[in-house]
């Protein structure tokens, strides 16, 4: 506020909007996970406005749209993805012997109890790769 930075402020407000929304719905105190999992929804939700927008010709709001994903991703946890993520794919699919795609959901589930900040998306297209 002292910065004169409204963007940021307004988008601020926005996440703690969210959180105390939650807290009200659920008639619970927000924990640390949900917190991360309040910011990753808001996150999807961006990315989502993101693609439409800029399908829709609108570059102006597909730029505000990503500013906020910026002040998003400050404060969630780093997503392990790209190389890492292939790595930690491939490891589960040793250590389990797991070989075809009836074993994606296995393989997913796996990733997703080890590695709960992994970009879903991509690991999903990774596992395929891997599988098939």
């Amino acid at each position: 506020m002292f910065d004169k930075n409204v963007f940021l402020r307004d988008t601020l407000r926005l996440v703690t909007a969210e959180i105390k929304r939650f807290e009200v719905d659920n008639r619970v105190e927000a924990t640390d996970d949900d917190l991360v999992n309040i910011l990753k929804k808001m996150a999807k939700q961006r990315k989502d406005s993101i693609q439409q927008y800029a399908d829709g010709g609108r570059p102006d709001l597909e730029e505000v749209e990503r500013n906020e994903l910026d002040v998003l991703e400050k404060y969630l946890p780093q997503a392990l993805s790209g190389d890492a993520l292939k790595t930690a794919i491939q490891e589960i699919i040793s250590a389990g012997g797991f070989s075809g795609m009836q074993d994606m959901g296995n393989v997913m589930k796996e990733l997703r109890s080890k590695h709960p900040n992994a970009e879903m998306s991509e690991a999903s297209s990774f596992v395929k790769e891997l599988l098939s």
